[in-house]
């Protein structure tokens, strides 16, 4: 059984344009910011699975989970071509949603609208065709606007364990996955952004690759659950295998000041990452612009380390 993504060199149809694809990409320093030029990244050999002329979408899906104690709720978008073999095996991303959110965020064109996203990045080879994943992040208290999800173990439910370990295992058990965690992301928005930098950094096991726009970095429930503390405790060997993406707009005060210092400090600790301050404030259209920036460069990323670190 093959258990690598492919590259492909040659024109491929996409939604029934010829496009031909391409492996435009930024190259990121450990301590880059929204400044540093960009380079080529040398094309792989191997090829991508065909991009097929096939619109995009998704569906949601149930399982039952024990560290919430009920069953829960996820969408999942399988990439162009995921029917068309048996043995293609693919990198994964999870996607988080916000205060007041749903699984379905991401995929609302009024909101995060990923699938058109996704049809850009696949059609220009900035992204391999990957199995993207929006959990419920939503503790035992539910969806509501007077409170955020708690991306945490605490006592409202284990979310974080949920979301983590236990979802990643069904996704690992329902579909292809490519299994090492340098082909697996978790990124998110507002709260959901935050969610990932926890959920990711307390679960290295599964995921090497973190992104947040507009995202904080701090909890209320303490060192455990903010990253721009809990990122200290990491060995040196963690902290060389993770990749960090950042963004925020230049409005956002609530945003803005806490991304600026987990920059400050990821660049003390020479963790491998990339901040960007784009115009705009905490709304959906900011990061519903700014979804193809941090997907990019997941996308890098998983070219990168298919390059040196063929997966087995």
């Amino acid at each position: 059984m093959r258990t690598q993504f492919r590259m492909k060199n040659k024109p491929a149809r996409f939604l029934g344009t010829v496009l031909t694809l391409t492996l435009a990409t930024m190259a990121f320093s450990p301590l880059a910011s929204s400044s540093t030029p960009s380079s080529p990244v040398p094309q792989p050999s191997q090829d991508i699975p065909t991009v097929t002329n096939e619109p995009l979408s998704y569906k949601l899906e149930t399982y039952n989970s024990k560290s919430l104690r009920g069953k829960r709720t996820y969408g999942v978008a399988l990439p162009p071509g995921y029917e068309d073999s048996s043995t293609e095996r693919y990198p994964v991303i999870f996607l988080l949603h916000g205060g007041h959110g749903e699984p379905t965020d991401w995929f609302n064109p009024q909101k995060g609208a990923v699938l058109k996203t996704l049809e850009q990045l696949y059609a220009e080879g900035k992204l391999p065709p990957s199995i993207i994943i929006t959990p419920d992040g939503n503790d035992q208290r539910g969806s509501s606007p007077y409170w955020d999800p708690q991306y945490i173990d605490g006592p409202n439910g284990k979310v974080s364990t949920a979301v983590g370990d236990e979802l990643v295992k069904v996704i690992q058990s329902r579909y292809r996955t490519l299994p090492a965690p340098n082909f697996w992301a978790i990124g998110g928005c507002s709260s959901g952004g935050w969610g990932a930098m926890n959920v990711g950094l307390h679960h290295l096991n599964h995921f090497s690759i973190l992104f947040s726009h507009s995202g904080y970095f701090r909890d209320k429930s303490g060192v455990q659950n903010s990253p721009i503390r809990f990122v200290k405790k990491l060995s040196p060997e963690q902290r060389q295998k993770i990749r960090i993406y950042l963004d925020t707009g230049k409005a956002d005060s609530s945003s803005l000041k806490e991304s600026q210092q987990f920059h400050t400090l990821l660049s003390q600790l020479k963790i491998k990452h990339v901040f960007q301050e784009f115009p705009g404030e905490h709304s959906w259209r900011y990061w519903r612009e700014h979804l193809a920036n941090s997907l990019a460069f997941v996308g890098e990323q998983f070219q990168q380390i298919q390059q040196t670190q063929p997966p087995q």
